[in-house]
């Protein structure tokens, strides 16, 4: 297998901290996306998407987003079980993933693509060119706010967001968190069981990477 990375990018993070908890060994590629490598010829013959990550089998097939890598690795190495080890499991993360890429995740990337000089021009991922709209910059930046404000409580007293076990629910949390603070953003000073999590979290050696 080979896999497209991307030093800069949050959606490839998430699968580098993945692979690193299953203890994997993958061949992987860097793609500089601030030399625009995403959008030459060359990726553009990997992924028309012109995004990261990518992750290209063996068998010539590739898988083109973070959720679709996510599930092929957790299918053919079970262990430990990311995405939940029973039905009810599998359910909860879903539904907390879902809050932090609504709330969170969609927010951020308002806020970031629509505020940032370096992105004018291309506010939205892809092969397409897109202007930046001000307003809906300010109005991520709001969400986020709003959303990080929200955290402590869904730690509360638990280990991990989703109960006893380390899950991609909590990949997706952290790095929105350590996004969050291109925005001059973060946790608020009280969110005591937020900040409990974030630091042993962000203390794994897979969050390093």
């Amino acid at each position: 297998m080979k896999f497209y990375d991307s030093k800069t990018a949050p959606s490839p993070r998430r699968v580098r901290i993945f692979i690193a908890e299953k203890g994997l060994d993958i061949k992987t590629v860097d793609i500089d996306m601030r030399k625009g490598e995403q959008l030459s010829d060359e990726f553009r013959a990997i992924n028309p998407n012109c995004t990261v990550p990518v992750l290209e089998l063996d068998d010539g097939n590739r898988l083109l987003t973070t959720a679709g890598i996510w599930q092929y690795l957790e299918a053919i190495h079970p262990e430990p079980a990311l995405m939940g080890a029973t039905a009810l499991e599998k359910g909860l993360i879903a539904d907390i993933r879902w809050q932090i890429e609504f709330s969170g995740s969609m927010g951020m990337a308002e806020a970031l693509r629509n505020t940032v000089p370096g992105m004018k021009g291309r506010a939205l991922p892809g092969p397409d060119n897109y202007e930046q709209i001000p307003e809906l910059g300010e109005r991520g930046k709001l969400r986020v706010q709003r959303f990080l404000g929200r955290i402590d409580d869904m730690i509360g007293d638990k280990e991990f967001v989703a109960g006893d076990n380390y899950t991609v629910a909590d990949i997706d949390l952290m790095i929105l968190i350590d996004f969050a603070g291109w925005l001059k953003m973060g946790l608020p000073e009280d969110a005591a069981n937020a900040k409990r999590w974030y630091d042993a979290v962000s203390n794994r050696p897979s969050a390093k990477l």
